[in-house]
């Protein structure tokens, strides 16, 4: 959810800069941006970046050290976006909302989001960074099932992060995995069948690690 539904993904980034400073962030990872939608990670370089940002190489180094350090900060920069998922006034329509926003985030061209996911693969920093973004946008989007438990449409035992996963988790695995042209469908088809289910009880009860684990 990189909304990026997302989105929208690592060390801590320096105190929040203002001024210049701030000036030159944006500047740096507006480049980092650039550079890999455009040429992807193995062209990703502190020189290639800080010749784009108009800011001289030292400054790139003195900051963020090396590549590892402006992938933490894209996304320490996406983790600080004021994002809130929709309320649409039911839990279908909430999580279709959710799933329209990851689609539109990894559709889009450039997709900065399909390429921080991409270069996860291929970046330890970058796969710690994109765990954390993930797990905050996850934390965020629980407002959503929550809300739906006010509503009295779900019980208050109901597991929100599993309701979140089973109504995501088709549109990035569409996307993201198989890589086939979006769906214009599957957003609400997806969020149809995970508030089914969640209705049904499904994402109650022990958590999954608190099942037996089987015959030895």
């Amino acid at each position: 959810m990189t909304s990026s539904p997302p989105t929208s993904e690592i060390a801590a980034p320096a105190p929040r800069p203002g001024g210049r400073t701030a000036r030159i962030r944006a500047q740096v990872l507006e480049a980092v941006h650039a550079e890999l939608t455009e040429h992807g990670y193995d062209a990703l370089t502190v020189d290639t970046v800080a010749a784009r940002a108009g800011v001289h190489r030292t400054t790139v180094y003195r900051r963020w050290r090396d590549v590892g350090g402006l992938l933490t900060d894209i996304f320490a920069a996406a983790a600080d976006i004021d994002w809130h998922p929709r309320d649409t006034g039911c839990l279908h329509g909430d999580l279709a909302a959710l799933n329209q926003e990851i689609q539109d985030s990894l559709t889009e061209e450039p997709s900065i989001a399909a390429a921080l996911i991409a270069v996860s693969f291929r970046s330890d920093e970058a796969a710690r960074a994109l765990r954390q973004l993930w797990e905050n946008r996850y934390a965020q989007s629980e407002i959503v099932v929550e809300r739906a438990v006010r509503r009295g449409e779900l019980t208050p035992d109901v597991d929100a992060r599993a309701v979140l996963i089973a109504a995501t988790a088709p549109v990035y695995h569409q996307l993201a995995l198989l890589r086939t042209p979006p769906d214009p469908l599957l957003p609400e088809r997806a969020a149809a069948a995970a508030t089914m289910a969640a209705r049904a009880g499904a994402f109650t009860g022990p958590s999954p690690e608190t099942f037996p684990a089987g015959p030895p």
